[in-house]
């Protein structure tokens, strides 16, 4: 099994908050989850020269297993944000 992380994108003003609930209901139900948390405020930092400014497109991610990317795509059914038209980023987490 693979494991991906989905970033969720802060540009979906109509997801609605009561339905991760049931989302993350379905995830766990299918063996799925891994973890995930909203992302608050921070920075960015860099040992030399000016960093970049913090990005705000990103307000949570979710991390699951899945057998490949497709798996992974099928994951995505009733994510809040996904389904209000937001963009939701699915990135492979390696494995060394």
């Amino acid at each position: 099994m693979a494991e991906f992380i989905f970033f969720m994108h802060a540009e979906a003003p109509h997801a609605r908050a009561q339905d991760w609930a049931a989302y993350f209901a379905k995830l766990r139900a299918a063996g799925a989850f891994e973890g995930g948390s909203a992302i608050g405020a921070g920075s960015c930092e860099r040992k030399t020269g000016a960093p970049p400014p913090l990005s705000t497109q990103l307000s949570g991610y979710i991390r699951v297993s899945a057998r490949d990317l497709a798996e992974a795509r099928t994951l995505l059914a009733g994510n809040p944000v996904y389904e209000a038209g937001g963009t939701v980023e699915i990135r492979e987490l390696p494995h060394d």
